[in-house]
């Protein structure tokens, strides 16, 4: 893959490369519309695929926030057509690598000195190429290192990113923007958090130490001394990308045991720590050649306040979605329904949110769980496509629950859809001999 000399930093120099996609965009489309006479199912696939390819190249370019929006997007397989996600799926390990040059710049500026000073050896060809950052091989004093080097410029364009984002964010999740605000506040408070790798530093020493009694996991050592603002050093650990895994010949057994430490992983930090690793799609796990998970990135860490995880999880038990008043208590906890809102919405919502709840929450409320289970993914693609086409949804105000349902939600849908990969059927409270 060819790599690159230069970002686009400036809002002048991204705004002018997402509007050259817009002129593509609009060529598409014309494209389709005559198309579409002629077979209208196969030009809105390739309408799809066209549009996909269009913007996933811009963002590849651009790096930073707008690529790492479409990563997160590509976990949204239920909301997304499948060309996005595909497409979108390759900015978790598959962007074009910075230059030599600019990597030994990078190292220079953030550590003080080149890498052959820095290191006893240091590859310059990067093994990942991701939304924020690349990582390279090096060693020193015979330790096998991950050097992770965040691109140029990256957390200098985040409100710049979020600004181009956010009109195209309120359409697709037809969301007002006066009341808004809080959740592009939340992404933005979090992408300030990713780019700064002391934090992601801090953060990662700290969850791999209150979890290294869990079984079957693994965690990198970090190195304090070879890392920086925008450089982070880790040991290096051989290991397959789970996202390969999944497509390997692997037995029941092995893929279950892997699901049921992913599981115990999550729950135990959600319900021991109350913060959790946030961003759960492929890129961020390997699976070692003792089959056991490995959890190489640690920037995305959600802090869960008891004002969130209390009603959050009440409102997830059955028995609380059986109790009327409860139920209703809770939905104005957590902003699902919001003091404005007159008898009708308040009869909407309340029916909407509680079939939404008894799938989404189905694995809570089960010994065990088959995330293999086609009926609880018909149920989440019902509810995604219902949540797209109701024109009563549009006619409400629809910006509805806490800002931390942005980043649970998240870990949650990112989650089952690794389950879902792995066809795991797990023992949903096994978490509990670690709490």
């Amino acid at each position: 893959m060819k790599s690159t000399d230069k970002i686009p930093t400036s809002k002048l120099q991204r705004t002018s490369k997402l509007v050259g996609t817009g002129v593509k965009l609009g060529a598409n489309y014309l494209k389709y519309y005559g198309q579409r006479v002629l077979d209208k199912e196969g030009a809105k696939g390739q309408l799809d695929e066209n549009n996909a390819s269009d913007i996933y190249d811009s963002l590849k370019d651009l790096k930073g926030s707008a690529l790492k929006v479409a990563q997160m997007l590509s976990m949204e397989r239920n909301i997304l057509p499948k060309a996005y996600v595909e497409r979108f799926s390759l900015s978790q390990f598959s962007v074009p690598p910075l230059s030599a040059p600019l990597v030994k710049k990078t190292l220079k500026r953030y550590l003080g000195s080149d890498p052959e000073h820095l290191f006893d050896s240091f590859d310059y060809s990067a093994i990942n190429a991701a939304s924020i950052g690349q990582v390279h091989r090096a060693t020193k004093d015979g330790v096998s290192l991950a050097v992770k080097v965040q691109y140029p410029g990256v957390a200098d364009s985040i409100q710049t990113d979020l600004a181009l984002v956010k009109p195209i964010a309120l359409r697709m999740f037809n969301m007002s923007a006066k009341d808004s605000e809080k959740y592009f506040k939340e992404v933005e408070f979090k992408l300030l958090e990713e780019t700064d790798y002391r934090i992601e530093l801090a953060q990662s020493k700290e969850i791999t130490q209150a979890c290294a009694h869990l079984k079957n996991i693994q965690f990198p050592e970090y190195y304090d001394a070879l890392s920086s603002e925008r450089v982070l050093t880790m040991s290096y650990i051989e290991g397959l990308p789970l996202g390969q895994w999944v497509k390997s010949d692997f037995s029941v057994k092995e893929a279950n045991s892997i699901g049921q430490t992913l599981w115990d992983f999550y729950m135990y930090q959600i319900h021991g720590l109350k913060k959790v690793h946030a961003d759960p799609h492929p890129g961020n796990f390997l699976i070692n050649k003792n089959n056991e998970l490995v959890v190489i990135d640690f920037g995305c860490i959600k802090v869960i306040p008891d004002s969130f995880y209390i009603p959050y999880f009440e409102l997830a038990n059955h028995a609380t979605q059986k109790n009327d008043a409860a139920f209703t208590e809770k939905l104005y906890e957590l902003e699902m329904l919001v003091a404005t809102d007159g008898p009708g919405e308040v009869e909407y919502f309340t029916k909407l949110f509680k079939e939404l709840l008894a799938v989404f929450t189905a694995p809570f409320n089960a010994e065990t769980f088959d995330f293999a289970d086609p009926k609880f993914w018909e149920g989440i693609g019902k509810t995604a496509d219902f949540f797209a086409n109701d024109q009563e949804i549009r006619k409400m105000n629809s910006n509805r629950g806490s800002q931390h349902f942005l980043y649970m939600n998240r870990t949650f849908f990112g989650l089952y859809n690794l389950l879902n990969d792995l066809k795991a059927k797990v023992d949903t409270q096994a978490f509990r001999r670690y709490l």
